[in-house]
């Protein structure tokens, strides 16, 4: 709900696109910056306690914008500013997040697992945002920030029902060691550099798309707020199709020419929304993009965490989010420089023409992620 209240009132605020996306931008250098440490600090602490901690801030800063919002004296720069603080608490609790999901499942129920974790999440992708349409029409932003900041409490409470615990083996290294012992370990493993750089490509070519979603609903659509929180809606509707199908396929082979199919997918149904003018024909393209994007992240996150050793995950798995969230950082950021100049549909258009492309190279001439 935070997310589409958040970019929809940088942009009713500023109507500066560069703005809507320096805003996720700023969400995601500390993650680009950081999360390579935290995941050091998931391999040496209790995992459950980091994680807690993430959420605690995170509560804080969506409390505090509803405190400004209430009071109307909320500026662009909180709003960034407060984004960047959640992105440096994610930095730590997204390593920490990623390496306590395998110690709740079997090893070959992983897959299964990260779909469902995945579908949860886009649940609220979904349903998010067609509540914040209410709101935002009904009552106002103020209420999407408060309800988001109300929700922390459910995770919280969760983490300490929980009953597993982590014993981290004491170590003499230091963090900069740890860190290069992680790196040295996926060089080790031949897939899992082409893996981390498909998880790069996913977001910085795609993640852009999802950016300028009020670009599409108010300037080349010209409607309200009602069709951005639809298009978000049909995008995570869209992604809990393709969640449950990768859920329902359990631990199956060849996961990695799955990835690689979902890929260029995913790049063609960004083509299709970009040229779109006909709402009907953008919709269904969300809805898959959705779905597809699912795809890509379930299988080769799967990969990721059947590769790795659980006293190295959290190390592993902070590069792969430093990948992932890196490509998110700095899509964002080429596509905020771009749209002023080449406007947002030329933007996408050619975003998804490169994934179509980077895909068809991974399938025939780098062969490592195609035979997982």
């Amino acid at each position: 709900m935070q997310q589409v209240a958040e970019a929809w009132l940088i942009y009713r605020l500023s109507h500066n696109a560069f703005y809507l996306a320096l805003d996720p931008v700023l969400n995601t250098i500390p993650i680009f910056l950081f999360s390579l440490v935290g995941g050091v600090v998931a391999d040496r602490m209790e995992r459950r306690h980091v994680l807690t901690g993430s959420q605690y801030v995170q509560m804080a800063c969506a409390f505090f914008l509803t405190a400004l919002l209430a009071v109307n004296r909320i500026h662009v720069w909180e709003i960034l500013t407060s984004s960047f603080i959640c992105g440096f608490a994610q930095a730590f609790g997204g390593p920490a997040y990623s390496a306590l999901i395998p110690t709740l499942v079997d090893k070959e129920d992983m897959p299964n697992a990260i779909a469902l974790n995945s579908m949860q999440f886009n649940a609220a992708v979904m349903i998010g945002p067609a509540i914040s349409a209410a709101v935002l029409a009904k009552i106002g932003e103020v209420w999407c920030f408060g309800l988001n900041g109300i929700s922390f409490f459910a995770p919280v409470i969760a983490l300490a029902m929980l009953k597993v615990r982590f014993a981290p083996v004491k170590t003499g290294e230091s963090v900069m060691q740890s860190m290069k012992q992680g790196i040295k370990f996926i060089r080790r493993q031949g897939a899992m550099q082409g893996l981390i750089i498909l998880g790069f490509a996913m977001t910085f070519f795609f993640i852009p798309m999802r950016t300028f979603l009020p670009v599409f609903a108010k300037d080349i659509f010209h409607k309200g707020a009602g069709t951005y929180a639809m298009f978000q809606s049909i995008t995570g509707a869209g992604s809990i199709v393709g969640a449950l199908t990768i859920a329902s396929m359990g631990n199956f082979r060849k996961k990695g020419l799955l990835a690689l199919l979902g890929l260029a997918s995913l790049g063609a149904t960004a083509v299709v929304f970009a040229a779109s003018r006909f709402l009907p024909v953008s919709y269904l393209a969300l809805f898959l993009s959705g779905a597809f994007m699912m795809v890509v992240f379930a299988s080769v996150s799967s990969l990721v965490q059947l590769i790795v050793t659980n006293e190295m995950r959290g190390r592993v798995m902070s590069v792969y989010n430093f990948s992932f969230r890196g490509g998110m950082t700095l899509g964002n950021l080429a596509s905020g420089w771009l749209v002023p100049v080449f406007t947002a549909p030329l933007v996408v258009l050619g975003n998804g023409a490169l994934l179509v492309a980077l895909a068809v190279y991974f399938a025939l001439a780098q062969r490592s992620v195609a035979e997982l």
